[in-house]
């Protein structure tokens, strides 16, 4: 990128009347240099089969153009026109819940040949029309694309295809690693193999999961391989990926394998939204910022993030520039709103974008004008920000899917369940509180020997090979800090037979048979609290530690033999295990041991609700931004002199970071 993209979803055809030059000229106001078009508009280019009408996209291409704003062109695949499915209802995917009916989006199979194919044609009409134009500089597959459920019976023939090769043909093998015997769920002949959507197996259940996973990472290199035909050397092929939904952007996202589906994408994106207001802290941002950058080792687009969105994130002042400097913070090379103006009909009516609905200057619109403002004035010291960091944080989605089928119980009396995600969150948002800047890797990911510090929460489900790499990591040198529940089962959750944890038991010094849900259960030990106030949650493991050092046991009258929190030294490295979930306090101290030990560097001193973020631009200069997430003036002590790009005054000593602000600096 040669700057800071800043820009916005924009619909002309969702417009109540005709603005177009006016909004133009607002956009030109406010810094704006990118739009999104086209993504969500398939029965409007394609009014009856084969009946095309590009003017709409023909006529914002036009306007952009003259005034000098790029184009992304998103392909509008991800909501199916009315016509189709009266021709051909079964496009609309099966699942578990039967068959769906028309009206909401992301409800096809993407998988049914009859879909596919008119994809295909509007994709190609679209870029007949698109590719060519000086001011497109992008294109975006699809929109947030999952499986969608779809389990019909095509899907399941391919499942069992999928099957067959895995297991070279051989039900013995199939059945015994799937531990199908149970129950008479075994299967005796390809022919009679049932419906997966009834399955009560969870290795059988989870490797359905991977293999419905593995359809999106295929749909979209066939969409970018279309897409490939026609677009220019300078155009790239991204993909707004997002994450598990809680009411916002929480976690790694179930239904996608991020690091396959990015390997068909020039540069992934990513849609990343969070709460504001007094929930404001930052974590959704650098949580899915820091995950995108890893996807392919480099810079990233926010092609998604919320202006004013729901009524109660509608943001403080100040906050919407901090928010966009906290993505630039992480490596993004843009910061793009969805949405331009507040829609006036249907679903998203109450999703607010740049604009509300009467299409008025407001506040967010004007904190918008300078943040373009001062994006166009220091935007070449930001763009294409590089990062190395010292520790990294290992996630699964097999991992997850396995979680999901054996949840971690919670507190005796709560009915809900510990998942997966929110043990990643746990560790990731501790590190993110301390200033520790990490990257993710994956299963997969061969360069773990880069890192000083790896963090593997909650890795039940795992190969083999992968847990010999981590035991290798440490013996070499590395640092592992690893959570409840790592190792537990194998890449098809089948449960070792060995004692536990398994592979990993030498390196971390320790073994266990039994586990339980804690009750009034204490931590004690040099990692604790002061207070004592400190309790096991959630799950606890009982540890009994071989070689590993204790660092925190359990104080309770029946646990008190028990280990809770170790720490072992193996070969050149040394490996802590955490036998249950903290507080974050505790958490923290853990960390700041382990990474003591892995000698990382991380500004001990400052910690939230100011977020330090660092990287190296284009000119080799260290740009450090201070991010304050409170409603406080916070003041931070400086190492070293430089220069505040906003106000291009010399920083030293200490800097006063006002309420929901930034400071960006640039040092000597």
């Amino acid at each position: 990128m040669e700057k800071l993209l800043f820009g916005t979803a924009y619909y002309d055809e969702y417009m109540p009347y005709d603005r177009l030059d006016e909004d133009v000229q607002m956009m030109k106001k406010a810094g704006i240099n990118v739009v999104r078009i086209a993504e969500s508009t398939w029965s409007t280019c394609e009014l009856q089969e084969g009946i095309f009408d590009f003017s709409h996209v023909e006529r914002v291409m036009d306007a952009m153009e003259a005034a000098g704003i790029s184009v992304i062109i998103g392909t509008p695949t991800y909501a199916v026109p009315t016509w189709m499915v009266k021709s051909y209802p079964d496009v609309i995917a099966t699942t578990v819940k039967g068959r769906g009916i028309y009206g909401a989006r992301q409800i096809m199979d993407i998988t049914h040949p009859v879909y596919r194919f008119y994809a295909e044609r509007v994709i190609r009409e679209l870029m007949k029309h698109t590719a060519h134009r000086d001011c497109v500089i992008g294109f975006q597959l699809d929109n947030e694309t999952k499986y969608y459920g779809t389990a019909g019976k095509n899907v399941q023939e391919k499942f069992v295809k999928y099957l067959r090769r895995k297991f070279q043909d051989n039900l013995d093998a199939m059945n015994e690693e799937f531990g199908l015997d149970y129950w008479s769920n075994r299967v005796n002949a390809w022919e009679d193999f049932p419906d997966v959507r009834g399955t009560i197996n969870g290795s059988l259940g989870a490797e359905f999961e991977k293999f419905q996973r593995s359809l999106v990472d295929e749909f979209l290199s066939w969409q970018a391989k279309i897409v490939g035909e026609y677009k220019r050397e300078d155009q790239f092929i991204t993909h707004n990926l997002d994450y598990e939904w809680r009411g916002y952007s929480f976690g790694v996202q179930p239904d996608v394998n991020h690091y396959h589906a990015a390997r068909c994408l020039t540069i992934p994106g990513v849609d990343i939204y969070h709460p504001t207001q007094d929930e404001l802290t930052g974590a959704e941002i650098s949580f899915g910022g820091d995950m995108s950058r890893s996807l392919k080792g480099g810079n990233y687009l926010v092609l998604e993030t919320q202006a004013q969105g729901y009524p109660r994130w509608t943001p403080y002042a100040g906050q919407l520039r901090l928010q966009a400097y906290s993505h630039i913070a992480s490596g993004a090379n843009s910061v793009m709103y969805w949405h331009w103006h507040s829609i006036h009909n249907s679903y998203e009516t109450y999703w607010k974008g740049l604009l509300s609905h009467d299409f008025q200057e407001n506040e967010t619109y004007r904190e918008a004008c300078v943040i373009g403002k001062e994006f166009q004035k220091i935007g070449g010291h930001l763009v294409n920000l590089k990062k190395k960091n010292h520790v990294a944080v290992m996630v699964s989605n097999e991992a997850l899917t396995a979680l999901k089928w054996f949840g971690i119980q919670a507190v005796s009396g709560d009915n809900g369940e510990m998942m997966y995600n929110d043990v990643l969150r746990w560790v990731y948002d501790t590190l993110y509180r301390m200033n520790v800047e990490c990257d993710f890797v994956w299963p997969e990911s061969d360069n773990l020997e880069e890192y000083r510090m790896i963090v593997v929460p909650a890795l039940y489900a795992a190969p083999d090979d992968l847990l010999l790499r981590l035991k290798q990591y440490v013996k070499d040198g590395g640092v592992l800090a690893a959570t409840f529940k790592t190792g537990f089962a194998n890449e098809n959750v089948k449960v070792s037979c060995e004692v536990q944890p398994h592979i990993l038991r030498e390196c971390l010094g320790l073994a266990y048979d039994q586990f339980t849900f804690p009750k009034k259960v204490g931590l004690r030990g040099e990692i604790a609290l002061p207070d004592g106030s400190e309790e096991a949650r959630v799950f606890m493991e009982l540890l009994r530690p071989q070689e590993a050092k204790v660092l925190a046991g359990y104080d309770h009258r029946e646990w008190k033999h028990y280990a809770a929190v170790t720490r072992n030294e193996y070969g050149k490295g040394k490996a802590y295990y955490i036998g249950c979930m903290t507080s974050e306090g505790v958490l923290r101290n853990i960390f700041k041991r382990a990474l003591a030990d892995a000698k990382v560097p991380y500004p001990e001193d400052i910690s939230f609700p100011v977020i330090v973020r660092k990287g190296i631009n284009g000119f080799g200069k260290k740009i450090c931004f201070y991010l304050n997430y409170s409603a406080g003036e916070q003041v931070v002590s400086l190492s070293g002199t430089g220069i505040d790009l906003l106000t291009q005054e010399k920083v030293q000593g200490t800097m006063t970071i006002p309420a929901w602000g930034v400071r960006v600096t640039e040092m000597k």
